[in-house]
């Protein structure tokens, strides 16, 4: 068994309110289970209204699978028009 997480660091610009930012990350987090099956949470900074840090899980039976599914999470971020993207980690375990 092999577990992946990753570590998203977002920017949500023009966000004046902590609704306003549930507004942009609610869709973003449903989105991403859906579309990858892998669990997310908000972990961090959510007392910041422009700022957003994700954690991001996938289980599997082969690692390169799990850095893939991790890998492309990050590629659907960063197409995202809502919020940027700052940085990123992946850790396989």
């Amino acid at each position: 068994m092999n577990v992946g997480t990753l570590k998203l660091q977002l920017h949500i610009p023009g966000c004046r309110s902590l609704k306003e930012k549930r507004g942009v990350l609610r869709p973003l987090i449903a989105r991403i289970r859906k579309d990858f099956n892998v669990s997310v949470a908000e972990v961090d900074k959510q007392d910041l209204h422009q700022s957003a840090s994700l954690a991001v899980s996938a289980v599997g039976t082969d690692a390169a699978f799990v850095n893939s599914v991790l890998s492309n999470v990050v590629k659907r971020v960063e197409r995202e028009r809502n919020c940027y993207l700052q940085d990123y980690s992946i850790e396989l375990l």
